[in-house]
């Protein structure tokens, strides 16, 4: 999962982006309300993590061209003002909820699998290729009974290849989905994961699950 946080003090965007990063997510900081836009523009999140107080342009505004853009992207808002008129605010201008500063990490980390949980068109929560299963919820995966153990970015990958089933994935569309925009382009660390996962989903099973699409990219699905 790949969230957008668009935070501009910089000590909380780290420690946002330190704690997603630990969760398991791939994540990208935007420091003003213009980055943001560029940002959305140009890679597909799953959640915005969105601070309404902003320079260049505010939460609120960077909200609504959004959702005028037609994006449907779970919106989550920070912010440290606590009226009510605020919260109607925001969530008048499109976003999905609201977060008051300070806040615990873990209501965040609440917060963002209940909005990652909510259908937008629908979006089971286990998943299921051949015999090869992965619940969601609690990040559990197993094949023909048998529990696989993954690390975070070996489930992102799983997640991703196994939520577009049957699908080419390029491997510059896996990158930009599971790392950020940190990521290399020119290293081979999609292949390097696609290996890895290759030997917990597939060694000791038949059918082989993950295909290489040669010129193109990596897909899940059972060989016919």
């Amino acid at each position: 999962m790949r969230i957008l946080v668009v935070e501009d003090e910089p000590k909380i965007a780290s420690f946002i982006k330190r704690g997603l990063e630990e969760e398991g997510y791939a994540v990208d900081v935007a420091g003003d309300g213009e980055s943001a836009l560029d940002y959305a523009e140009s890679a597909q999140y799953d959640l915005l993590i969105l601070d309404i107080m902003l320079p260049k342009r505010d939460g609120i505004s960077v909200c609504q061209e959004l959702r005028m853009r037609g994006l449907k992207t779970p919106i989550l808002m920070l912010t440290a003002r606590d009226t009510v008129d605020d919260r109607v605010e925001g969530l008048d201008a499109g976003a999905d909820d609201y977060l008051v500063k300070p806040f615990a990490f873990k209501e965040l980390l609440a917060r963002i699998r209940a909005l990652l949980r909510r259908p937008r068109e629908v979006t089971p929560t286990r998943l299921k290729v051949g015999d090869l299963i992965l619940d969601t919820a609690t990040q559990r995966a197993e094949r023909g009974g048998r529990v696989i153990d993954l690390t975070l970015r070996e489930y992102a990958l799983l997640e991703l290849l196994m939520r577009h089933k049957g699908q080419v994935l390029s491997r510059t569309q896996i990158a930009e989905h599971v790392w950020n925009f940190d990521f290399y382009s020119e290293s081979n660390i999609v292949d390097v994961y696609i290996r890895y996962l290759r030997l917990k989903v597939d060694a000791d099973f038949e059918p082989k699950l993950i295909q290489t699409v040669r010129g193109v990219g990596y897909k899940i699905g059972e060989a016919r």
